[in-house]
């Protein structure tokens, strides 16, 4: 995943919500682009009303998933 990629989720408008997947298999939420900081080879996420943040190296983010309504958008499920 490129720091373009998530920029380009950062820029969208109108903004919505995106969770990203570290390959830890840690999940971070992003519902305010202004809680986001992309460096040159990680990207800053910070949680809102706290002092809490992740520092996440591009190299170690697995993708992406939009959110509907606060949650991940489920995933179709398979016929067999």
């Amino acid at each position: 995943m490129s720091a373009e990629s998530i920029r380009e989720l950062l820029e969208r408008e109108p903004f919505h919500p995106f969770r990203i997947r570290a390959s830890s298999g840690m999940a971070y939420d992003v519902r305010n682009p202004g809680l986001v900081v992309l460096m040159k080879s990680q990207v800053l996420v910070a949680e809102p009303k706290s002092d809490r943040y992740a520092l996440i190296p591009f190299l170690h983010v697995a993708g992406v998933e939009l959110m509907a309504n606060g949650r991940p958008r489920s995933r179709a499920r398979r016929s067999k």
